[in-house]
């Protein structure tokens, strides 16, 4: 790898007493940036860009005080000793679908993009939801019309459906959403 493309430092968060103020600041930061750069990552609590890191906290408050070894993670990767991106994976409680997670939240800071982060990010969250929570699927839920579809195509995802227009971005910008699924294959399986 390039010095402009080397694998970024990961640590697991798995329950909300490990993330420190200084790293629910950094999320917050994070997040802000991200929308505000174009980013589709908008939670229940936030209002349309602009955004100010006071709109983000306690989305990430929450997000991080609903973490469990085996329900929810925050998966972080930092770059130069910054927090260049995160996501969240999470286990459906049902048990009909208590194989499978969900991703959410997959963001990369502006100004880490064309690194390499967001790839490794959900590379290393395929290998910790099959290898540590036990998950045989993942699913996730993307913004049509910015291209995202083809990103994770390329790591091994699958379109399973859209709903098309779903998404009201402006008036008369909606957009579709588009799920997409990744079979977690063993690793005894892969080599």
């Amino acid at each position: 790898m390039t010095a402009s493309h080397e694998e970024p430092e990961f640590r697991q968060i798995t329950r909300p007493g490990e993330a420190t103020e200084e790293l629910r600041r950094q999320l917050t930061d994070c997040w802000a940036a991200v929308i505000n750069a174009g980013g589709a990552v908008i939670a229940p609590g936030f209002p349309m860009p602009p955004v100010t890191p006071g709109h983000a906290r306690p989305v990430v408050d929450r997000l991080v005080d609903g973490l469990a070894p085996q329900r929810g993670r925050l998966l972080t990767a930092r770059a130069g000793g910054a927090l260049a991106g995160w996501l969240v994976v999470r286990r459906d409680p049902h048990p009909l679908v208590a194989h499978c997670g969900v991703v959410n939240h997959v963001q990369t800071d502006p100004r880490f993009r064309g690194r390499g982060i967001g790839a490794a990010l959900m590379r290393q969250v395929r290998d910790l939801a099959r290898e540590e929570m036990g998950l045989e699927r993942l699913n996730l839920a993307v913004r049509g019309g910015l291209g995202l579809e083809a990103f994770y195509r390329e790591l091994g995802w699958a379109e399973t459906g859209r709903w098309p227009g779903a998404l009201r971005v402006a008036p008369g910008d909606d957009r579709d959403e588009i799920l997409m699924t990744l079979a977690l294959v063993p690793s005894a399986a892969r080599d």
